[in-house]
């Protein structure tokens, strides 16, 4: 039927439409005639390339409708009963298939496996093999099989000290930096090229040019021309980076005859207002003083449903808006609510802005500008929160948002293994801003007093 059908599409021999068509009830394997294969051998033959393609007839409908009717095989209502052909064997029936739920949940289950299943001594499991210890010491050429995993530490009842802490989380810039140090002095005096080749390696270490050339300062005014170990290095880097570093090391002086306090929290996204917030909270509320929250950051519905969150830990009022709402006009209602109860401190969380969107900074200023006309005074504290990842940009952040905000006071956070400490001594010694707290995770504890002598030996690398 197939081959019929491909005869009456594409009509090779140019046989014209009202050919007679063969039955289509005929067996498709007919026997060659002998006389009839003679002759069409000794007819000429028709090359391809002769025949116009557009006088190839073709049927107006090749399939019949009958066909289509049985494309998918007889339906379940025909009965077939069409006898065998002669001189062909009768298919003997097939036995019929399981019915599924006979089957079970894996199919078919080879005949292998029973078998194998059925060798199994009483009560063996068939996956005994798969649990026994396998020795695997001798591999084939050409493999090797991996270090043995280490031993999981067990934890120990002390909790690490702040300093540990800090150490670990300076120990990208303290490692790297001591590393290059070590290597530089090995079995070399103090000349001009080494000091050289020390500066820069403490500007790309974030320490700033400022810092750098006070450390190379003091140690060729102390060891020039004489051999000098990573240990000196070391020690005076210690020394100059906390001279830097001790004037902005500065506790966070609340005006409490002022009620409320206002603290206002800025920075770029991602540096960590809404944890930081949520800190200070809780030590604040822990000394006894009535705090009040408030969800400025209105872009972002994460934030509000965060600082709610702290709210709830730290037993903290909270003010907050729909999504999308002015923030100007929140902050408003937020020191009024706060002034009605009293509250000791209000701390503004802000929406997360870049430096460089002129739009938002706008809007900053104008939160600011709403709570001027509340008190003189507010904000009384102007917080920015500076990712310790970030580097040099941080440089440009802090003088931007202090133009725009009044910045007073910076917050270090995460300072993690993956920090850039270095970045916070430059800052210090170029716009002189008080570094209040460092953080060092996520914890509600990990939020510390910055200390400068620990900071600066943390990244010097000098141990407790």
């Amino acid at each position: 039927m197939a081959f019929d059908f491909l005869k009456r599409v594409f009509t090779f021999d140019q046989v014209p439409p009202e050919a007679p068509v063969a039955d289509e009830r005929a067996p498709d394997t007919v026997t060659p005639d002998p006389v009839a294969r003679e002759t069409r051998a000794s007819e000429p033959a028709h090359p391809a390339e002769t025949v116009p393609q557009d006088t190839l007839p073709v049927a107006e409908d090749p399939v019949l409708a009958e066909e289509i009717a049985t494309a998918g095989g007889p339906s379940a209502d025909d009965e077939v009963d069409e006898p065998a052909d002669e001189g062909q064997d009768t298919e003997e029936p097939l036995l019929p298939l399981p019915a599924v739920e006979d089957i079970g949940d894996l199919g078919v289950v080879p005949l292998s496996l029973l078998q194998a299943e059925a060798e199994l001594a009483p009560g063996e499991s068939p996956t005994a093999d798969l649990d026994r210890p396998r020795d695997i010491s001798a591999l084939p050429a050409g493999f090797a099989t991996g270090p043995a995993p280490e031993p999981e530490a067990v934890p120990e009842g002390e909790r690490l000290t702040w300093f540990q802490r800090l150490r670990a989380g300076l120990s990208r810039t303290s490692s790297q930096l001591t590393g290059q140090i070590t290597a530089l002095f090995t079995k070399r005096k103090l000349d001009d090229a080494t000091l050289e080749e020390l500066e820069d390696l403490l500007i790309q270490a974030d320490l700033g040019v400022e810092t750098a050339l006070r450390i190379t300062d003091t140690l060729a005014s102390e060891r020039y021309g004489r051999d000098v170990s990573s240990a000196d290095v070391s020690r005076i880097m210690a020394a100059e980076i906390t001279k830097v570093l001790t004037p902005v090391a500065r506790p966070l002086q609340l005006d409490l005859n002022h009620r409320p306090h206002v603290i206002l929290v800025v920075g770029v996204n991602g540096t960590g207002k809404t944890t930081t917030i949520g800190k200070l909270a809780a030590k604040l509320s822990g000394a006894g003083l009535k705090v009040m929250l408030a969800a400025g950051d209105t872009f972002r519905a994460a934030a509000i449903e965060q600082l709610k969150i702290w709210a709830e830990r730290t037993n903290s009022h909270i003010v907050s808006s729909k999504l999308g709402a002015d923030a100007a006009g929140l902050a408003y209602e937020a020191f009024e609510e706060a002034r009605r109860q009293k509250s000791d401190v209000l701390i503004i969380d802000t929406a997360g802005r870049l430096q460089n969107r002129t739009e938002l900074m706008a809007e900053l200023e104008k939160i600011v500008r709403v709570l001027g006309k509340l008190d003189p005074d507010a904000p009384h504290t102007v917080l920015q929160t500076l990712d310790a990842t970030t580097g040099q940009n941080a440089l440009n952040q802090v003088e931007i948002f202090r133009n725009v905000a009044g910045v007073n006071g910076l917050i270090m956070t995460k300072l993690d293994g993956t920090a850039r400490g270095g970045i916070l001594v430059a800052i210090s010694a170029k716009h002189k801003l008080p570094v209040y707290f460092i953080g060092v995770g996520e914890g509600i504890d990990d939020l510390e007093p910055f200390e400068a002598q620990d900071f600066a030996e943390a990244i010097a690398g000098i141990a407790d």
